[in-house]
């Protein structure tokens, strides 16, 4: 498998990895609210139309390859806040911790994955002009 090919499967799977949660943050919004709430994010409801925004449009950027170095970065502070408001395992009861370590320790793999993308993407302002074309599109 050449490297561009295998980057570009790891990029369409970390977009599907963000796009599918977007959507259920939409579908089941009772149940990600309940859960938010229960680990004591501020403005849970906001948070959460922003967050189930973001993980579609920029799962979407990822996945068909249109500003990947933005959409990565963006990924890599919404996974931190995401890893110290929501899998803060050092201040949860104990029978929490094993479960909320792996999802944090998960999500630093996570990180990483998304750091390495960005290092290998090509830096592209954001505009209106030629938002269609791929990042790697010369034209």
């Amino acid at each position: 498998m050449t490297s561009s090919l295998s980057i570009m499967i790891g990029r369409f799977l970390l977009g599907l990895y963000f796009f599918v949660p977007g959507i259920t943050k939409f579908t089941q919004q009772n149940e990600m609210l309940d859960y938010m709430q229960a680990n004591g994010v501020p403005l849970a409801q906001p948070l959460l139309w922003f967050a189930g925004i973001a993980s579609l449009i920029g799962g979407l950027m990822l996945m068909s390859g249109r500003y990947v170095k933005l959409a990565a970065f963006g990924f890599v502070i919404y996974v931190l806040l995401v890893n110290f408001m929501m899998h803060d395992f050092w201040a949860m009861s104990e029978d929490r911790v094993p479960r909320e370590m792996q999802n944090f320790i998960k999500n630093l793999g996570i990180m990483a994955g998304l750091l390495v993308l960005a290092g290998y993407a090509i830096w592209r302002a954001p505009s209106l002009d030629g938002w269609w074309r791929s990042d790697a599109s010369k034209a």
